[in-house]
């Protein structure tokens, strides 16, 4: 088939959901690889295939930095963490697109499992989420800083298309009128880290075996580069969701020294993420009803735990 060399983001969103259209393309490029049948993934930004023993990602020509910083950053995973991660198998490009073949791990989406998991499983996982945080943030930058914005144009990019963001994801009325004063406060600053952003439910395996309770992560195409605090957020909104001993299992995890940011910070960062969306993001009931954005920080965080 023939792939448009550039396309919009809608027009890749009807591509992605109608896989007639690129499921010969992947059917080829498995056979190369030798991988044999595979059948497509349901949830990904690229067009995504899963065989019994690698997947195959095809990426739009616009997200070709994410295809690059996911091809650099595999490399300096695998086998240096003590969880599983892909092994970049072969990557390329076809008419435009890049594309890359990595190995598949076993497990299931953190997903599906978490809402059967106890409390004490919860905070389990957690404490051993804080940990891998911790890994991956003590490996040395390097060249991976060159595949990634400069950090202050990032946060320019997100400033500059915050309102429009929050407006177009549902942020509520009375918090979209005092946004703009809000984010006029600081953010958590610090040395710059390798950030995944993946440390959520959708990007990590659970499986059976795994004592630990997860067993891979996967999906580092939106990386950066930057403070350490943008990585918290998925673990602190997804899964802490505002329980206190679930915060400070995730902090034991990442290390007794921790200092945490105040609140406040933190969820200014939230409000810039790449992919902001906080009815999304917030796994934390009624959290709408917050009167202002301090009084959702300190929901979220609740006293007690390391951040001020």
């Amino acid at each position: 088939m023939q792939l448009p060399a550039q396309i919009s983001v809608a027009d890749f969103d009807a591509l992605h959901d109608a896989p007639e259209r690129w499921r010969g393309l992947i059917d080829t490029l498995a056979a190369v690889h030798g991988l044999g049948p595979v059948q497509q993934a349901e949830e990904s930004t690229a067009l995504v295939a899963l065989g019994a023993t690698a997947v195959i990602k095809l990426y739009p020509p616009f997200l070709r930095d994410h295809h690059a910083f996911e091809c650099g950053l595999l490399p300096r995973l695998h086998g240096r963490l003590s969880l599983p991660t892909p092994q970049l198998i072969a990557h390329g490009e076809h008419q435009g697109w890049p594309w890359l073949v990595i190995s598949r791990l076993a497990g299931t989406t953190l997903t599906g499992t978490w809402p059967s998991l106890g409390e004490a499983q919860r905070c389990q996982l957690l404490h051993r989420l804080g940990a891998l945080v911790a890994e991956v943030h003590a490996l040395p930058v390097g060249e991976q800083a060159a595949l990634a914005p400069p950090w202050p144009e990032f946060l320019a990019r997100q400033r500059a298309g915050c309102r429009r963001r929050q407006e177009r994801t549902g942020l509520p009325a009375h918090l979209l009128d005092q946004l703009d004063s809000f984010l006029q406060g600081p953010l958590p600053g610090g040395p710059d880290v390798i950030l995944t952003g993946e440390y959520t439910p959708m990007n990590l395996l659970h499986g059976p075996g795994a004592g630990d309770g997860l067993s891979g992560m996967f999906d580092f195409g939106d990386g950066l580069v930057g403070p350490r605090e943008y990585d918290w957020l998925g673990p602190l909104c997804f899964l802490a969701a505002g329980n206190a001993a679930r915060c400070d299992a995730f902090f034991s995890g990442y290390g007794d020294t921790v200092d945490g940011p105040g609140r406040e910070q933190l969820l200014r960062l939230l409000l810039l993420h790449r992919y902001s969306c906080l009815p999304a993001q917030i796994a934390l009931p009624d959290w709408q009803a917050a009167p202002s954005f301090e009084a959702l920080a300190a929901m979220l965080w609740p006293v007690g735990t390391r951040l001020r």
